[in-house]
């Protein structure tokens, strides 16, 4: 059984028409995945606004008082909200609980048994702190999900976080804590906001070694950075036996996103959820949520990525030669006339990658081993060895 979390109410975490954090993101995904045939037959499962008492698992009660009273007092930049990033918007505390609640819908799918794998597209806002807004990112769902899950049968999960940003606040939701490891390959923090995850950043106390963070450097396109996430977490995964993976998906990794630097392409997101879901089979009893993150190219990339997330997590791949339907194209082209639209489900370029054989012979290479020697140590591995 595989759920999807989607009503059209999260639309509602709106930060403004000018803001990159536009949910028309969300509806085009749905749309193209509605007219591609991926969610026929699909049961969208609507979720209801996380209450208090879950969002006080992450965020403290001073931060949720503010949160309530922004749309009314305005700026409260000790919060981080009115920023640029993070504007105050109309019942922005009911959007974002609304998108906590789904991201934990979808959790409570799993943890019931009704469903092996969910996704909820809406969510992965893994840049929010416990008393602050951060990123476009009020309250992060992310580690809500994953401290009930934690409450709720699972002592091991696996955070795996391929957003072009690190994933700094579940990282630090968790930086003490041996139960969640947290993966993140981001683009590395000398060139890109919010300028933390260097291969350093290995947990504190019991957690030491439980965070594990792979920057990488700006133009880094598929191969390289399939060939970075095979060479460090197959191997972790392996050791830590997670019951339970969690993918925050961001796809601002795509080389035409506006907001960073890295060269992934639609086929390469294809690629690491194909590598989630077979990981999830391998090592966490097929146990697997998704949820969304970043991406800030409207119309040509986030929803073509994420209606192939979409597929996967229904085990509906779909081909990269599979062409746009005109329906979608016609619509788009209605509200974005100026856009080259795409006209396959493919940017045609080359996922192939050889694997990590322990040499350092690009900078790519370099922050591999880097990454290993910081944290394969701390969990038996050997780091200079590729079979590790």
């Amino acid at each position: 059984m595989r759920s999807v979390v989607w009503d059209k109410a999260l639309l509602a975490y709106d930060l403004g028409e000018t803001h990159p954090f536009n949910p028309v993101r969300l509806a085009l995904t749905i749309k193209l995945a509605t007219e591609l045939g991926v969610l026929e037959d699909v049961e969208l499962l609507v979720p209801g606004a996380a209450g208090e008492d879950e969002l006080l698992r992450v965020h403290a009660k001073g931060y949720l008082d503010a949160v309530r009273d922004a749309p009314g007092l305005g700026a409260d930049l000790a919060h981080g909200l009115g920023t640029d990033d993070n504007p105050v918007f109309p019942d922005m505390h009911e959007a974002s609980s609304l998108v906590v609640g789904g991201t934990l819908l979808a959790a409570k799918q799993i943890a019931s048994g009704a469903a092996e794998r969910a996704v909820n597209i809406a969510g992965g806002l893994h840049h929010a702190m416990p008393d602050r807004a951060s990123g476009f990112c009020v309250y992060n769902d992310c580690a809500i999900a994953i401290s009930w899950l934690l409450d709720n049968g699972f002592d091991r999960i696996a955070y795996l976080d391929t957003d072009v940003h690190h994933g700094d606040g579940v990282q630090a939701a968790f930086y003490g804590d041996p139960r969640v490891l947290t993966i993140s390959l981001h683009q590395h923090p000398r060139t890109l906001w919010p300028g933390t995850g260097y291969a350093r950043e290995l947990g504190a106390g019991k957690g030491n070694g439980y965070a594990v963070n792979l920057p990488l450097p700006p133009g880094t396109q598929d191969p390289a950075w399939l060939r970075a996430w095979h060479a460090v977490v197959p191997s972790l995964l392996e050791q830590f036996e997670p019951q339970l993976i969690v993918s925050q998906c961001g796809v601002d990794s795509h080389a035409e996103d506006p907001l960073a630097d890295l060269s992934l392409s639609v086929d390469g997101h294809a690629a690491i959820y194909r590598n989630v879901r077979e990981l999830a089979r391998r090592y966490a009893g097929g146990k697997w949520l998704a949820i969304g993150g970043g991406g800030y190219q409207l119309v040509r990339v986030v929803p073509r990525s994420w209606t192939h997330l979409l597929a996967t997590v229904l085990d509906r791949d779909i081909p990269g030669d599979t062409a746009i339907p005109e329906g979608w194209r016609d619509f788009v082209g209605g509200l974005a006339p100026r856009i080259e639209l795409p006209k396959a489900m493919s940017d045609r370029t080359d996922t192939d990658f050889l694997a990590w054989g322990g040499d350092v012979s690009d900078p790519t290479d370099a922050s591999i081993l880097a990454t290993r020697r910081a944290v394969f140590p701390l969990h038996g591995l050997e780091p200079d060895d590729p079979r590790d």
